[in-house]
C-alpha cells in the first residue's frame, strides 16, 4: 500500500480544489444525456440490491452527481472524494446524502462492508503502480458477492497527458489512459471476477472512447 499522501494524491487534491467550482458549473450533470451510462448504472443498482442491503461507495464522487443518481435508484450510497472543496459542493447540492474526504488508495472502512463500489472517471489519475493496491483495497471492503463498476477514458497506454491549466486555473494533473483489458487483468489479479467489459466510441465533444468494466468479489 502507498504512503498515506504520496505526491500524486497531494497534487490531485490541490488541482481539484482549484477547479471545483468551475467544474461543477460546467458539468451540472456528470452523466449528461448518456443513455448507455444510465442503463449501466441501473444494471449495477439491480445487481447490488440482489446481493443485500450493504451500502455503496461512489469513489471520486466530485460534485455528487453519480452519488445522487445511485440514491435515486434506491441504493444506500455515500460519496468519497480527495478534494475538500468538491465534497463541500456535493454536500451543498445534495444535503440529504453523505460525502466525505478520502482516498481510494486507503479506504477508512472495515473489511467486507460495501455492497458495491463505483468509480467513474477517477481511476484515470492513478499511476500504474497504484492499481494493484487500489484494487486489493476494493476486494477488502466489498462483501462477498459485492460489485464494482469502473468507467474511464480509454486509450494507448503509452500515451500520458499532463495538464498544467484547466478552467483558467493552474493545476498539476496527470492522466493515465488504459484499455478495458488492462484494467480487467488488474482486477482479476486482485481476486475480483470480471463480469463484463465494454468500449463505446466518443460522443460529440469527447475525444477518447469510454471504457466500462464490471467486476464482482466472489461469494
Amino acid at each position: 500500500m502507498s504512503d498515506e499522501n504520496p505526491d500524486f494524491i497531494r497534487t490531485a487534491r490541490s488541482s481539484y480544489d482549484a477547479i471545483a467550482d468551475a467544474y461543477s458549473e460546467r458539468h451540472p450533470d456528470g452523466l449528461g444525456a448518456r443513455p448507455l451510462e444510465e442503463a449501466l448504472l441501473t444494471a449495477f443498482a439491480d445487481l447490488v440490491r440482489a446481493g443485500g442491503t450493504a451500502p455503496v461507495a461512489d469513489l471520486g464522487s466530485g460534485p455528487g452527481h453519480v452519488t445522487a443518481r445511485l440514491d435515486a435508484l434506491g441504493l444506500p450510497v455515500f460519496g468519497v472524494d480527495l478534494s475538500p472543496r468538491m465534497v463541500e459542493l456535493a454536500r451543498r447540492a445534495h444535503p440529504g446524502l453523505r460525502f466525505h474526504v478520502g482516498s481510494m488508495t486507503s479506504l477508512d472502512l472495515p473489511d467486507a462492508t460495501l455492497g458495491g463500489i463505483t468509480a467513474l472517471y477517477s481511476v484515470i489519475h492513478l499511476p500504474d503502480e497504484e492499481l494493484p493496491g487500489v484494487f486489493a483495497e476494493f476486494h477488502r471492503v466489498l462483501v462477498p458477492g459485492g460489485h464494482v463498476l469502473l468507467v474511464f477514458q480509454s486509450g494507448d497506454e503509452e500515451d500520458r497527458v499532463h495538464l498544467a491549466e484547466r478552467f483558467g486555473q493552474p493545476i498539476a494533473l496527470d492522466y493515465y489512459w488504459r484499455t478495458p483489458e488492462t484494467v480487467a487483468a488488474h482486477l482479476e489479479k486482485a481476486g475480483l471476477t470480471v463480469r463484463a467489459r465494454m468500449l463505446r466510441e466518443p460522443y460529440e465533444e469527447e475525444t477518447r472512447p469510454r471504457a466500462f468494466v464490471l467486476a464482482r468479489r466472489p461469494g
